[in-house]
């Protein structure tokens, strides 16, 4: 999105993020097309994924990564919106210096968004969307993680586990109240 950087900093500011633990929801699109026009407004995009050019990120995928931000909402929108989490959540985010970092057992492909998301979740963060804001992913080759993730039966087994305990983890660190994490 042109302009995003401005527009990041005005709904920083407009969400006193300095205060209030908040994550920023920036909604995320993709296209098939290598070469596109890229779009300028949020007009722009709603014009582009009704004319199919677009579409909500990994929707063809890996649709629940992203669906909870909403996005029929966010077609109409003009003011920030709230949103729960959801398993498998993994939205592009913008948060303070001072949150969790990535938990490194996730590195390659897997989990590392999801897992993040996750702490954020149950630390109390309120996951907000923002109305104007938008990140459009373009195609490329696929990565040497992704590539072994889906290639390898073992990196798949590997990354099971390390969830499971990545759940376990958060249920000792946080109570009762993570036992929504062990849904899945």
């Amino acid at each position: 999105m042109y302009g995003l950087y401005e527009n990041l900093r005005k709904s920083i500011a407009l969400n006193d993020m300095d205060i209030h633990k908040r994550a920023l929801i920036v909604p995320a699109f993709e296209t098939q097309q290598y070469r596109l026009n890229f779009p300028k407004t949020k007009a722009d995009v709603l014009t582009m994924l009704d004319n199919g050019d677009l579409f909500t990120f990994r929707y063809h995928v890996w649709p629940k990564g992203h669906a909870p931000t909403d996005f029929a909402r966010w077609r109409s929108t003009t003011t920030f919106y709230g949103i729960s989490w959801e398993a498998d959540f993994e939205p592009y985010v913008v948060v303070r210096r001072d949150v969790p970092e990535y938990d490194t057992r996730f590195v390659g492909f897997g989990w590392n968004k999801v897992s993040h998301i996750v702490e954020l979740d149950a630390q109390g963060y309120e996951f907000v969307v923002l109305p104007n804001a938008f990140i459009v992913h373009m195609p490329h080759a696929p990565s040497f993680d992704i590539a072994r993730f889906r290639s390898s039966a073992q990196y798949r087994k590997c990354l099971t586990v390390l969830k499971r305990e990545f759940q376990k983890d958060m249920v000792k660190k946080y109570g009762n109240r993570a036992t929504k994490y062990l849904l899945d």
